[in-house]
């Protein structure tokens, strides 16, 4: 009957392995040869589904692909610009041509919004007085234009199939302004400042993640986010140190720490939750 609750079959520890597990499933990943990219490739692969990596072409992509291949995982790899409409429809269709399906989406790529190398005075053009209107375009074009161009083309084939998943990779920053404190010396000296950019462009993913939801939810397609809290990359240690004094948990991320949170959005483990955002970020935005 239309409406009615669908219940997982079965109890036990079984069930429960069922609800996460992605055996004949296919998820695409764009961004997939980046920090976070490869972590979520990874683990949607241990977690038994075939994982396609978008990426632009380079030695990253190829080497994830020979690792995950590596690891017994059903792996492809197709190079593409997510802001370009043609090259996120040749992403399509060439997973439609091997798979015949396409069950998870996950918008991971992005840009940050650091100034190009080489300027004299980068510390002023970050600014937000002086920060470069092309620059701003730039990073709202990969991270918003983007994940609107691959939800698009791959969100109507999940529709067309009455079912699949969207995760857009948002950020603590889409729920709360950066903390400019935070990239200051033990000195009180700014060494960078954070831009409007990223956080406005990781904001505007929460909107189209409502939006796809509400528009597809009914042909059975979900949407949500994934806001992760900052990643540990051998930053200064100034700047390691007073993000962990920030935060709750008293550290920054490990890029694995994101990996079971995908799989739950990925999986029917998240079959009743739609339009929303998972945060997962040590405590940062409990404050």
């Amino acid at each position: 009957m239309s409406g009615t609750p669908r219940r997982a079959a079965g109890e036990g520890p079984e069930a429960n392995a069922r609800l996460f597990c992605l055996q004949g499933r296919v998820a695409v990943v764009t961004g997939a040869a980046g920090l976070l990219g490869r972590e979520h490739a990874f683990a949607l692969g241990n977690a038994g589904g075939s994982v396609v990596c978008a990426d632009l072409p380079g030695e990253r992509l190829d080497l994830l692909l020979a690792e995950l291949t590596e690891s017994g995982i059903d792996a492809t790899a197709v190079e593409c610009d997510v802001t370009s409409e043609s090259q996120v429809r040749r992403l399509a269709r060439q997973t439609m041509s091997r798979y015949d399906r396409i069950d998870v989406l996950v918008n991971n790529a992005g840009l940050d919004d650091k100034v190009p190398a080489g300027l004299t005075d980068s510390l002023r053009a970050q600014a937000f007085e002086n920060y470069s209107v092309d620059w701003f375009r730039k990073v709202l074009d990969v991270n918003v234009v983007g994940a609107f161009i691959c939800t698009r083309e791959l969100g109507q084939v999940m529709a067309g199939r009455a079912g699949g998943s969207i995760i857009n990779i948002g950020s603590t920053y889409a729920l709360v302004a950066p903390d400019q404190s935070l990239y200051e010396s033990s000195q009180g000296e700014q060494l960078f400042y954070k831009s409007a950019a990223y956080p406005v462009s990781k904001g505007a993913l929460l909107q189209l993640t409502r939006f796809t939801a509400t528009y597809w939810g009914k042909r059975g397609v979900r949407a949500n986010t994934l806001c992760p809290g900052g990643v540990f990359q051998h930053q200064p240690a100034a700047f390691v140190e007073a993000y962990a004094a920030r935060t709750p948990a008293g550290r920054m991320a490990d890029a694995s720490d994101y990996r079971a949170a995908l799989v739950f959005l990925a999986s029917d483990g998240s079959a009743y939750m739609n339009g929303q955002q998972l945060v997962v970020d040590g405590g940062w935005t409990a404050w």
